[in-house]
Parts: structure tokens; sequence; C-alpha cells
């Protein structure tokens, strides 16, 4: 493994997680000072969308994604270790890992940003396509029947680490299984406060691209 081309993956994976999208779109096309001092009071896709709307939402979660993506490809495309190999996987999942601790804990903004989910979709789309695309399906559906971008978000972190028990989307690396549950108990953490007001009956029912 190249130690040097890592380090330099890793790094760059978290400076990539860390672009606060939700803050600069704010500041730069509506002269929103702070989004986190609205709504949720998250630096995300979906306060996005509650406070500014829904194009200005798809762009944030756009971005956020694309930012997990690339983050994890980063070793991959630098050639850290062969194509294929363990060493390889390791530094993929732990430069996704350090974009998605970017996105939760951004050292551009004060380390106070969003929940993870897009760039955790990133980081996932970048190891397991196929699996994530039947997790985005859940969401949709989870998202169509309840409105709640927060309960849709765990039930598709919970049905991916779920799906990779099945034969048909077990990953070659086992470390894939354990980082699949990992990932579903990082989302029920971050949305913690989400599912007290889910309890309460007081979570928000956001519009999404699709809504009229």
């Amino acid at each position: 493994m190249n130690i040097p081309l890592l380090l330099l993956a890793l790094l760059a994976a978290y400076l990539l997680g860390s672009i606060p999208t939700a803050l600069w779109v704010g500041r730069r096309f509506f002269g929103l000072a702070d989004i986190r001092q609205h709504g949720s009071g998250n630096a995300g896709a979906t306060n996005t969308f509650r406070v500014l709307g829904k194009k200005a939402g798809s762009a944030v979660m756009a971005i956020d994604v694309l930012k997990g993506y690339v983050a994890t490809a980063l070793p991959a495309w630098l050639a850290v270790a062969p194509h294929g190999s363990g060493p390889l996987l390791y530094a993929q999942l732990g430069a996704g890992a350090l974009a998605v601790l970017g996105h939760i804990y951004p050292v551009w903004a004060q380390f106070r940003g969003g929940k993870g989910v897009a760039t955790i979709l990133g980081m996932m789309l970048a190891l397991a396509p196929a699996t994530v695309g039947v997790c985005v399906l859940v969401f949709l559906t989870m998202l169509a029947l309840f409105r709640y971008v927060s309960l849709a978000s765990m039930t598709a972190g919970l049905a991916f680490a779920l799906l990779q028990l099945l034969p048909a989307f077990r990953p070659a690396q086992p470390l894939l299984l354990w980082v699949g549950f990992a990932i579903a108990v990082l989302l029920v953490y971050t949305h913690r406060a989400n599912i007290g007001r889910l309890r309460a009956g007081t979570e928000s029912r956001v519009p999404m691209p699709w809504a009229r």
C-alpha cells in the first residue's frame, strides 16, 4: 500500500466531506446567513428542502451524495493499493467514513453539519451500487407512504444492512457486512432528535422534488 497517497486520500476525503453545501447554497443564492438557524437547525439536504425549497434541496442532496462517492473512490483513483484487494477496500471505507465525519462535523463550518445521510449514500454507492439501488426504492416507498424523510432514511439504512445478509447482495468482503450495520446504527444516532419528534407526533413532513 502506498502510505503517502493513502494519507493524502484520507485528508482530502475529510476536507471534501466538510464542504457545508447547505450553508454555502443558502448564503450564495438566498442571502441566508446560516441555514442552521432555521428549520431543524441542521446543515443538510432535508433542512434545505424545508427552508429553501425543492430546487435548493435537490442541489444540496446531489452535491452531498457526490462528496461521499468521490471521497470513497479516491483511494482507487490514486491506486493506493491493488484493485480488488482487501487493503484497497479498507482505504475506501476509511476515506468514506472520514467524508461522512466531515459532513457531520465540518471543519469549514464550526463542526456543526448535517446528519450524513446523503454522504453515506454516496459512500455506499461507490462500494455496493446494486444494494444501494434497492435501498433507494425502500427510501422512496417509505417517503411516499409516510412523508417523513427521517423515517425513510433510517429504514433505508436498516434495509442496507439486512439486504447484505441475502445471498444475492452478500458482499465479497465480509467487512462490508459489519459496515452496513454500523451505518444503520449511525443513522439512528444522528436522527435521535427526529425519533423523539416522531414519537411525539411533531416531526415535520418535508416537501420533496417530485411533490407538487
